[in-house]
């Protein structure tokens, strides 16, 4: 049986919680889980979905190596810097 212990968890970004405020969506916190008697760590993302004004699921990755764009959304099927992703959120404004 695979045991594993939770080493940290992410919390969600505050400058897309501010934009995303207004819109309706759940947020998963994202987790760093260490697979215990190895050296192997599990990276959950966290999730953003948001549901209104439009259907949107943002992945948001913490890594330790340097990433640009740690930022996943799905329905685009592409990776975006929190820069990108903001101006992405912005004109979804209603």
């Amino acid at each position: 049986m695979l045991e594993f212990k939770t080493m940290a968890t992410i919390k969600p970004n505050t400058e897309i919680l501010e934009i995303i405020k207004d819109y309706t969506y759940k947020i998963k916190k994202g987790t760093i889980k260490h697979l215990l008697h190895t050296n192997l760590q599990i990276i959950e993302p966290t999730e953003y979905l948001i549901t209104y004004p439009t259907t949107l699921t943002i992945l948001e990755y913490k890594i330790n190596e340097i990433s640009n764009k740690p930022f996943f959304v799905k329905e685009h099927n592409q990776k975006y810097s929190l820069s990108e992703l903001i101006q992405i959120l912005k004109k979804l404004k209603f």
